[in-house]
C-alpha cells in the first residue's frame, strides 16, 4: 500500500540550495492546499461532530488516539476542552503512543506495537458508548490500528483522521476523514502540512461539538470556568453584553451565580436569585439560547 505522506514533494528538489525565503515561500504555498483539503471533506467532519455529539448526549466519552505528532494534537485537543468550554476533564481523553513521556520526547518505536493501542484503551475501560477518535497521517500506524480494532470489538463508534488516500483503514472506521495534502516539503515530516490539517479538523470537529451542546451561545464561550484573571475578565463582559448590565453589575452577579455564566445571565436579566435562575434554565434543559427563544415569545 502507498503512502502519499511519504513521497518527495517535486517543489522539493534543489530546496537545499535556495535562498531562506525562496524555502520559506515554498512551504508557505504547500500550506495554502491544506484549507481547501480539509473543505473537501466537510461532510465526513460533520458526521463525525454528529457522532460525538450522540455520544456525549449519552454519557459517552471521546478518546483521541495517535502516536507522534498525530498523538500530541491529540493531547492538546483534550487538555483544551476542559478549560474552554467547562467540561469534566474525563469527558475528552487522549491515548499516544508511548504514554505521557511521549508528549516531550520522542518515543518512535512505540507506534510499532500495535497491541498496545488496544490495550491502553482497555485500561481506560472504553465501552460501546464511548467514540474513538483515530489520528494517523499514514493511516497505517501499527499502534492506531491497534486501538481501532478494539474499539470495533467492544462496539465504540470509530473515527479516522488521515492524509493518504491509499489508506485501507478508512474502509473499516464508521467515519472516515481523508484529507489529502499531497506529499510534504521534507519528506515524510507529518508534522508539516499533514499535522496542520489534522489540527485544524479537530479544532472544528470539538468546536461544532461543544457548539451543538450548548457550550456557545453567539460566538461566547459561556461554559467556561473562571479559574484566572484573565478568565474572569472575560466572563463578566460575556454576562455584560449578553445581560445588556454594566460590568460593575455582571460582576457582582457572576459572583452571586457561583461562577456559572448562563446563570448569571438570567438572574441579571430577569432579577432573580442563584435558585431561580437555575429553576429556569431547568425547564429548558439548560439552553441559553431556549431561554431567549422561550422569553421573546412571552413579550
Amino acid at each position: 500500500m502507498g503512502r502519499t505522506t511519504e513521497e518527495r514533494n517535486p517543489l522539493s528538489v534543489g530546496i537545499d540550495e535556495k535562498s531562506v525565503e525562496e524555502i520559506l515561500r515554498i512551504i508557505n504555498s504547500e500550506d495554502q492546499r491544506v484549507p481547501k483539503a480539509v473543505s473537501d471533506q466537510i461532510h465526513y467532519i460533520a458526521d463525525a461532530v454528529e457522532a460525538v455529539v450522540a455520544t456525549i448526549s449519552e454519557e459517552g466519552r471521546v478518546f483521541f488516539v495517535g502516536a507522534g505528532t498525530s498523538g500530541r494534537l491529540g493531547v492538546i485537543e483534550a487538555a483544551e476542552m476542559p478549560p474552554t468550554f467547562g467540561v469534566p476533564p474525563q469527558l475528552f481523553q487522549s491515548v499516544i503512543a508511548g504514554g505521557s513521556n511521549a508528549v516531550f520526547r520522542s518515543v518512535e518505536e512505540a507506534e510499532d506495537d500495535e497491541s498496545a493501542g488496544g490495550r491502553m484503551l482497555e485500561g481506560r475501560g472504553i465501552t460501546e458508548g464511548d467514540i474513538l477518535i483515530a489520528i494517523s497521517a499514514s493511516g497505517r500506524t501499527p499502534f492506531v490500528i491497534g486501538a481501532l480494532q478494539t474499539a470495533k470489538i467492544v462496539g465504540a463508534k470509530t473515527v479516522i483522521i488521515t492524509c493518504n488516500p491509499q489508506a485501507s483503514v478508512k474502509d473499516h472506521v464508521d467515519v472516515p476523514i481523508v484529507v489529502d495534502v499531497g506529499p510534504e516539503v521534507v519528506a515524510g515530516s507529518t508534522r508539516l502540512k499533514a499535522g496542520t490539517a489534522q489540527k485544524l479538523v479537530l479544532n472544528m470537529l470539538t468546536t461544532a461539538a461543544m457548539i451543538k451542546l450548548g457550550k456557545v451561545f453567539d460566538g461566547y464561550m459561556i461554559g467556561v470556568q473562571p479559574t484566572s484573571q484573565k478568565l474572569k475578565e472575560r466572563l463578566i463582559q460575556i454576562v455584560g453584553i449578553v445581560a445588556d448590565v454594566e460590568p460593575e453589575k455582571a460582576a457582582d452577579v457572576l459572583k452571586s451565580a457561583e461562577g456559572d455564566v448562563k446563570v448569571a445571565i438570567v438572574m441579571a436579566m430577569l432579577d432573580v436569585n442563584i435558585e431561580e435562575s437555575k429553576r429556569i434554565l431547568k425547564k429548558v434543559n439548560g439552553s441559553l439560547r431556549r431561554f431567549f427563544i422561550n422569553r421573546g415569545r412571552s413579550e
